[in-house]
């Protein structure tokens, strides 16, 4: 019998063997699917013993397909595509976002060492600092989401630098180009979370960072239906990432990751619809008298604006807003009770529009929030503008009331 799983069509084989082993062959004849197919796959079978031998010698340092827990070829499509996306050398998938930051601190980061990160990140790598990196001897500090202060906390032992930009929920930009010229002559490597830009709007390597982390959650699934997280990196920045991978069996559902790459099929031109309902919302806030301030790095008015005009393709769905000082927390509470349009959730990069309070004296430690008004964010879906506009008002009117 063959060994790969086919049995021999003349063979007397009884009903529940042919069961196990027939309908292996493509049913097809004739061309291909526009998309590549769903491979589930846990056993690989081999035809001989000489190429299982030759395949697991060449899985350390080329994909193949092997075992499933090292990917399928519907992975290894959707791994292409994000590097090609993001400008890399390889891309390696997790199942969520945070497992990705989580694998990248892991890869490259040992005892004795020291991380600077940005005020920006995604909150809960603040909890993964504390919970992980503290207990296991790796030192962090934080420096203002902007970078202003980045080069006076280096250390003699900082290896990596890590940020998000735009940041997280109020969308401060940094100096790429600048943190990254500031860590290598370091030594130290630069990762940044390019969630925000989706590597669409924004591409971390081509601006000298060594990796760039994306939750593919987000704009890359478009539907608010599936977690995955991805990380890419430079030829020189790959072999810890895939070392480390391997050893801790990260991998991801080969349903999932062609939900995601069906959902990368139409990022260009979601993103476009998402950055211009956005806008019109965002100057729609600037005219209210309850809001202080409206945060979009595509706002002239925005401190980043000129940084994100110069390393920015456009923006997206993303738009917070600070409320008046003053502002009492049940009046915020009265406004997100009062959408009916917007959902109350976490996560942002689905169709749908979304709001959430944001607790920037919890987000920030580097910068002082604390006499500030409240923070919501919005994320604004792809529903008609005028609709949006009208819900928003709805909320501010109900944010009055007693």
């Amino acid at each position: 019998m063959p060994k790969s799983g086919a049995p021999p069509t003349s063979s007397p084989l009884g009903f529940q063997t042919r069961l196990l082993h027939n309908g292996k062959a493509p049913a097809f004849v004739g061309g291909a699917a526009v998309n590549p197919p769903i491979v589930r796959a846990s056993t690989v079978l081999f035809a001989n013993a000489a190429q299982q031998r030759e395949m697991r010698a060449r899985r350390s340092h080329e994909r193949v397909f092997s075992y499933g827990a090292r990917g399928t070829p519907t992975a290894f499509a959707l791994e292409d595509a994000v590097s090609e996306l993001e400008g890399a050398y390889r891309t390696q998938l997790f199942p969520t976002g945070l497992a990705a930051i989580g694998m990248t601190l892991l890869a490259y980061l040992r005892p004795g060492d020291h991380v600077l990160i940005s005020d920006g990140v995604y909150q809960p790598v603040r909890h993964l600092a504390r919970s992980f990196l503290e207990p296991y001897g790796i030192a962090y500090s934080f420096f203002a989401a902007d970078g202003r202060d980045a080069a006076a906390l280096l250390r003699p032992n900082t290896r990596m630098v890590y940020v998000e930009c735009p940041a997280s929920l109020v969308y401060e930009m940094c100096d790429l180009p600048a943190l990254a010229r500031m860590a290598h002559d370091r030594g130290a490597l630069l990762a940044a979370d390019n969630t925000w830009g989706s590597g669409f709007q924004y591409q971390p390597l081509a601006l000298g960072a060594d990796i760039s982390i994306m939750a593919a959650t987000k704009y890359l699934s478009g539907h608010s239906d599936v977690m995955m997280g991805t990380v890419s990196t430079t030829r020189d920045a790959w072999e810890p990432l895939a070392d480390r991978s391997d050893a801790f069996g990260m991998t991801v559902s080969p349903d999932d990751a062609w939900l995601v790459l069906r959902g990368m099929r139409s990022l260009s031109a979601r993103l476009q619809m998402h950055e211009r309902h956005a806008l019109q919302v965002a100057h729609w806030l600037q005219c209210q008298p309850q809001v202080c301030r409206v945060f979009c790095p595509a706002l002239p008015e925005d401190p980043g604006h000129a940084l994100w005009q110069r390393d920015c393709r456009g923006a997206n769905g993303l738009v917070s807003f600070e409320w008046q000082p003053g502002t009492r927390p049940e009046q915020v509470d009265r406004f997100v009770d009062g959408l009916s349009l917007f959902g109350l959730g976490a996560s942002w990069g689905g169709y749908e529009s979304l709001v959430t309070p944001a607790a920037m004296t919890e987000a920030r430690t580097a910068t002082d929030w604390g006499q500030r008004g409240p923070v919501v964010r919005l994320h604004i879906g792809l529903e008609d503008p005028a609709d949006l506009l009208a819900d928003l008002e709805r909320g501010f009117e109900a944010s009055a009331s007693s």
